[in-house]
């Protein structure tokens, strides 16, 4: 710790974190060209020596890897796939996606692996406001396996923090006994959870969530810590600091974190991860500068057990800066949404936390809660997409129409699709939790819905 920052290495000029992220490229390929069954053999189809990735610019003659291609490898050759790339007998963790399409896909830890994610989430808390000897209440799931669980746990001790490992799982009432009883400076959710913890505060408690002094709210594992909106929401019901952090299973728990300037998450991997910015239609690279949208594709600089070279991660950003008052040098960006969950309507790429963000804005007159529609096979439709939103409490029926009505030009002014806006009762949408929020409600085919005249 450096005072200003976690490691002095946040400070340094990018160009020299660049110089030693390509030192630590050539490390990692021969470590993987010496113990990755899996690489040798996707370098070898490709025609690509390893000797030959001396610099960030020649890792595009490296093909992406697909979250596919991991599944595919884990199948052929269990527990941990052809590309685990250390000795089983070294592994002493193992971690799992949430496994929304099919069989969790697993990753391996090494004592070093969990260090370098602990190093990097602990850059990350701190960027947050964290700090040692902070008592943080942990509000992600503990359970399934999930990064944000045991890692994120990690993260806390590395940093010297002390976590209180209750998770959603265990339930809103436990939590805010928790909250109660140890009166924690930190608390950490995914942002939708977080919010509807302090909204039942009142209920369980006898008090608002801002009565128990909590100084920092840490939010992570979704898209949506960074809309103007739902940040306001969870500052004026927790009266904290909310700030952001991203990450994902296949590289670590967190290492995107959102400084004081709230202006965007930065890098904090530095020598442990090379991350590119590229178009995600056509795979190139583009230019890490302010304003640049596109997807984060990663490659493992420092990783012993599971390591991935040109990762599609599927999360979808904007680059917001290359420098920030805050002194750190790493780029900073806000995801806005990932592939899996992005639509396709008349041409116009829409992700439905996009449509959240809209509607967000219209709160009270809103509760902010949402689902889109998806009944239409895949990802693409010619046809309006139907979208429901929870009016607010209070809404009289005679004002729906026009409140319908204005919606709907809202999504087609600022996302430039159109939209058949249906107005349902507050509390009609599960309740985040244990699992993320989904925003996609999917008609499976065959199922008839109904008629657009009638919406």
């Amino acid at each position: 710790m450096t005072g200003r920052f976690w490691h002095e290495i946040e400070g340094r000029p990018w160009p020299e974190v660049q110089a030693i992220q390509e030192t630590r490229l050539r490390h990692q390929l021969a470590y993987l060209e010496g113990n990755s069954e899996f690489y040798r053999a996707k370098l070898k189809a490709a025609g690509v020596a390893f000797d030959q990735i001396r610099t960030t610019a020649d890792l595009v003659r490296i093909p992406f890897t697909l979250k596919t291609e991991l599944r595919d490898s884990l199948a052929e050759c269990p527990p941990l796939g052809l590309h685990l790339a250390a000795p089983m007998s070294r592994v002493i963790q193992m971690q799992a996606t949430s496994g929304t399409t099919g069989s969790p896909c697993y990753v391996g830890l090494t004592q070093h692996d969990i260090r370098v994610w602990s190093e990097m989430g602990a850059r990350c808390l701190y960027a947050m406001g964290v700090r040692p000897g902070d008592v943080c209440l942990h509000g992600h799931s503990m359970s399934k396996g999930f990064v944000g669980g045991v890692p994120m746990f990690q993260m806390f001790q590395h940093l010297g923090a002390c976590d209180i490992p209750i998770g959603a799982d265990a339930g809103v009432e436990r939590l805010l006994r928790v909250l109660a009883d140890q009166r924690p400076q930190v608390v950490a959710g995914t942002p939708y959870f977080i919010i509807y913890l302090a909204e039942r505060a009142p209920e369980v408690l006898k008090q608002e969530a801002k009565a128990f002094g909590v100084r920092n709210v840490a939010v992570g594992g979704e898209p949506g810590g960074g809309i103007p909106a739902v940040r306001a929401r969870a500052e004026a019901l927790w009266g904290a600091d909310v700030r952001e952090m991203c990450g994902g299973t296949d590289l670590g728990c967190s290492y995107w974190g959102e400084c004081e300037d709230k202006s965007g998450m930065h890098f904090c991997g530095q020598e442990f991860i090379l991350f590119e910015v590229i178009d995600p239609e056509r795979g190139h690279p583009l230019p890490v500068e302010t304003g640049v949208k596109g997807e984060l594709v990663y490659t493992a600089l420092d990783r012993e057990a599971s390591p991935v070279l040109r990762f599609r991660s599927g999360d979808h950003v904007e680059v917001l800066g290359t420098s920030c008052r805050c002194g750190r040098t790493a780029p900073k960006i806000r995801c806005f949404g990932r592939t899996d969950d992005m639509l396709i309507v008349r041409g116009v790429n829409v992700f439905p936390s996009a449509i959240k963000d809209v509607m967000a804005g219209f709160e009270p007159r809103t509760t902010g809660a949402i689902k889109v529609v998806a009944d239409f096979p895949g990802h693409t439709t010619q046809r309006p997409v139907r979208v429901k939103v929870e009016h607010g409490r209070g809404m009289a029926g005679a004002e729906l129409p026009a409140l319908k009505a204005e919606l709907e030009r809202k999504l087609h002014d600022v996302l430039a699709f159109r939209a058949i806006v249906e107005l349902v009762p507050p509390d009609t949408f599960e309740k985040p939790g244990v699992q993320k929020v989904s925003l996609i409600e999917r008609i499976p085919q065959g199922e008839q819905s109904a008629p657009l005249a009638a919406i």
